[in-house]
């Protein structure tokens, strides 16, 4: 398998919510999470663990999680601040699309070999590389952490430890549908010369065109 160029990778990386019943095998797995730990992390503790799940029950489970805490509270968070579209894709994943992932990486930290106040600084570059890899060898992938409002069961269904927290719910598959490429504001749009304010580009030129915001 050729790997893609990096910033085409990084230019096509968007959320994943709706998957195939494909598997994915264990040296894909592998070669992703090998990517995961290449991340910086605080202290070079390396605190991150990480638990596959394939477990047809387990990841149901899992699923059912996400489903609870959209229902009673993520779908009324986010009913205005997101565009119908959006809100739709994202229903979907809560309540279908991320549970049928062949694969589910649920991602912790130990706070025994990591700072808890680090954990953050250390796990989510871990998990950008998961999402990046997972890309370049043609798969998809999201970044969740809804089921973490329950996260005590969440711990339960995969057996961590106490001084292991739950961090995130990594989805792992291929797309059941084509995603296109990322939408997003211009670098040069957020980007200030010196001080804030001041625009990158005193010219007026915004840098590549990577289209609108609004999609994830």
């Amino acid at each position: 398998m050729t790997d893609p160029d990096f910033f085409s990778v990084v230019h096509a990386q968007r959320a994943c919510r709706e998957f195939t019943d494909a598997p994915v095998d264990d040296d894909t797995i592998a070669r992703i999470l090998d990517a995961a730990v290449r991340a910086p992390s605080a202290e070079n503790k390396q605190p991150w663990e990480f638990v596959v799940v394939r477990d047809e029950r387990t990841r149901a489970a899992i699923g059912a999680l996400m489903t609870r805490a959209w229902e009673t509270a993520g779908r009324a968070f986010s009913r205005d601040r997101i565009p119908p579209a959006m809100l739709a894709d994202v229903e979907h994943g809560m309540t279908v699309g991320i549970a049928a992932a062949p694969v589910h990486v649920v991602v912790g930290a130990d706070t025994h070999r990591g700072l808890d106040v680090t954990a953050a600084e250390s796990i989510y570059p871990a998990v950008q590389n998961i999402l990046l890899a997972a890309g370049a060898v043609g798969l998809g992938a999201a970044l969740t952490t809804i089921a973490l409002g329950y996260g005590e069961e969440l711990r339960a269904l995969v057996q961590l430890p106490a001084h292991v927290k739950p961090m995130a719910v990594v989805p792992v598959g291929h797309p059941a549908r084509r995603l296109g490429p990322s939408r997003r504001d211009p670098f040069a749009a957020h980007t200030h010369r010196e001080r804030y304010g001041t625009p990158w580009d005193p010219t007026g030129g915004s840098g590549p065109d990577q289209g609108p915001v609004g999609s994830v």
